[in-house]
């Protein structure tokens, strides 16, 4: 019997098991990095024992320490949740050598799919289809796929589309493998163009016995990463789909595979073919899609594996169990889609949901998102009685949800639900590099309810805000939106309340604009005749505006602006806190427009920083190594139509 468990992660996933620990009378122990002290999932565990130190090498990723963590919060068992340690056959030989209960497969078959590159030799044994990659490549075997072995989520991963950049790309991909991993080993493969990655969920007690839950499809991926996951996979003809489920159990049995885990697949609709990826001995991060549709607990079956050990299951499911309705889950990540997805940072300041949803989330309103970590916020769940009412209320908790502070994904996730694409059920993995989803969708009524907010704010209870015996000029309210001008609102106060002027905003009238006291106003506007109410949180100069219509962040413009905030022309500021990984440039060198010139890593990821012109690289400010904050300015590249040449002269001339 385990008595107290403690979760070897962070954030959701560590929330997530607590959960089932509670369910079942487990005592929970959290381990944390500094980062995380202030997390929800700390303070929701019986007890937590610090990691110091913020990067995952130096917590999460220290196996001893989290070994004696256990020891000293006088924990049984150790649950890796997914991620960091979760697939190292060494740590899970470790905590069993220290006495402790490992709620995970054992070490022999994390170590036999751990590498990529022997997993398929494994599955071709079994029987299980696997792509093989062409040991000298030719023209006519592109587009080639590079993967590491040792990883996924998408890190170390580079699509080759002619052979002269092979050689460049694998080098990339190993330099990112090595970063994420600490295993450098890549392999190539084909790469299937129109593919989609179905994935089937496993569940083995190690005696050969192994139940199967479904399958997913998760090809809605960005940079290889899942974004949108549901069960079960939509336009899967009967016999491929009991194709699938055979092929992961005779996976799972090769292996003599104990605990849950999921085999990936990548399917081929044209043909009706699917190839084996790779097998996570984990739980998966989408893993509640299966639960919800199954009705089943998969961190229970888990620890019930663990608790009753090898023949836990007892032949119990060998086939399929049955399908409940239809389950989706996306992933909101605070990362900017029309920056290339580039991740964020900060204070979350509000992260509220409504509807009928489950939400797995790792934050909460006032959370501070670090650069350590990966960029999830949460995951949004929903379950209905078909794929198309799960779509629909999924997309409503989506627009009505509360999401303050940082930029996020949730409007390129509303877009990819609408899409016909989506809701036939005929995407590939392909779908976000053919289009990005990207809603430039603007609500001309945020910045007026947002002034009207600010107005009020500042109004004495009974007066008129700004009210005059004899009018003048309109009070002005600006925002910022990139140009010289922003976005102006021109009002006046009056006897009968609000007047808005203004062409940018003609035809709006303020109805009502009330505060409840939390810090939130609510403002209900008109225009022709449609009636729309805005709910307005104010923090400094963020201005972050609700409605029908969708969230608007708004920052004011100061009325006046301090000379020494200003930057030089030219200036590269650091787009996200991170850690600079490598110059590639040197000072006085000739650049030209879209030239990488450094290179930060962020969220475990690296982002390469590019000229913004041709010119000539003047200041280089930082070295490899150094640690950076948002919007410091790395290096200045003076235009070629700045750079003035100096003008040879004679004697004669000078004289």
């Amino acid at each position: 019997m385990i008595n107290r468990i403690l979760v070897a992660n962070r954030a959701e996933i560590a929330s997530r098991v607590f959960r089932t620990a509670r369910k079942l009378g487990i005592e929970t122990v959290a381990v944390h990095s500094d980062a995380d002290a202030d997390l929800p999932f700390v303070a929701e565990a019986d007890h937590a024992v610090r990691l110091p130190g913020n990067a995952p090498a130096d917590t999460y990723l220290r196996s001893a320490l989290v070994i004696e963590a256990a020891k000293v919060a006088g924990a049984d068992a150790i649950h890796p949740g997914y991620g960091f340690l979760s697939e190292n056959a060494d740590f899970a030989r470790a905590v069993e050598a220290a006495g402790l209960t490992w709620i995970g497969p054992a070490p022999e078959s994390i170590e036999k799919m751990g590498s990529k590159i022997e997993a398929k030799k494994i599955m071709a044994s079994a029987g299980v289809p696997v792509l093989e990659a062409p040991a000298s490549p030719a023209e006519s075997d592109l587009p080639l796929l590079v993967k590491a072995s040792a990883g996924g989520g998408g890190r170390g991963m580079r699509i080759v589309r002619t052979l002269d950049a092979l050689e460049a790309e694998v080098a990339a991909a190993e330099a990112e493998a090595k970063s994420a991993f600490g295993d450098g080993t890549v392999f190539v493969e084909p790469y299937v163009e129109a593919g989609r990655h179905v994935e089937v969920q496993v569940v083995g007690d190690g005696a050969g016995n192994v139940a199967v839950f479904g399958e997913r499809d998760c090809s809605v991926q960005r940079r290889h990463q899942k974004v949108v996951e549901e069960s079960p996979a939509p336009l899967l003809p009967d016999s491929v789909r009991s194709a699938l489920h055979e092929a992961a159990r005779n996976a799972a049995a090769a292996i003599d595979y104990r605990g849950a885990g999921t085999v990936e697949f990548l399917y081929d609709a044209a043909s009706e073919r699917f190839w084996f990826l790779e097998m996570n001995t984990r739980l998966q991060v989408e893993h509640p899609v299966t639960e919800l549709v199954h009705g089943v607990d998969l961190v229970e079956l888990q620890v019930a594996v663990a608790e009753n050990g090898v023949g836990a299951l007892g032949g119990v499911s060998t086939g399929s169990t049955s399908v409940d309705g239809h389950a989706i889950e996306v992933r909101l990540y605070a990362e900017d889609p029309t920056a290339d997805y580039q991740p964020q940072s900060g204070t979350l300041t509000a992260l509220e949901f409504s509807g009928d949803a489950r939400i797995d989330a790792g934050y909460t309103s006032g959370s501070e998102v670090s650069t350590f970590y990966d960029a999830m916020l949460a995951k949004v769940i929903v379950h209905a009685p078909t794929r198309d009412a799960a779509i629909r209320r999924l997309s409503s908790v989506l627009r009505t949800a509360r999401i303050h502070g940082l930029v996020t994904n949730r409007e390129q996730l509303i877009g990819i639900l609408g899409s016909d694409a989506f809701r036939s059920g005929e995407v590939t993995t392909s779908l976000l590099a053919k289009e990005a989803f990207l809603s430039t969708t603007e609500d001309p009524g945020a910045p007026v309810a947002a002034a009207i907010a600010l107005a009020e704010r500042t109004r004495r209870p009974g007066i008129p805000v700004a009210w005059r015996n004899v009018p003048n000029q309109p009070q002005r309210t600006v925002f910022e939106d990139g140009s010289e001008d922003g976005i102006v609102v021109e009002w006046r106060g009056t006897r009968d309340g609000y007047v808005i002027e203004g062409q940018a905003v003609e035809g709006f009238e303020v109805v009502s604009a009330t505060g409840d006291g939390s810090g939130r106003d609510t403002v209900v506007l008109e225009k022709d005749g449609l009636r729309t109410g805005y709910t307005v949180s104010i923090d400094g100069a963020s201005v972050d505006v609700d409605s029908a219509f969708g969230h608007t962040a708004l920052k004011r413009r100061p009325r006046f602006t301090d000379p020494a905030l200003q930057t030089q022309p030219g200036s590269l500021l650091a787009p996200m806190p991170g850690s600079v990984i490598s110059v590639l440039a040197e000072i006085d060198q000739d650049v030209t427009e879209g030239q990488p010139l450094l290179v930060l890593e962020a969220m475990k990821m690296q982002h390469t920083v590019t000229a913004p012109t041709d010119g000539v690289l003047t200041q280089i400010n930082v070295k490899p190594g150094d640690q950076v904050a948002a919007d410091e300015v790395l290096a200045v590249v003076e235009s070629v139509e700045s750079v003035v040449e100096p003008v040879e002269t004679t004697k004669e001339e000078t004289a």
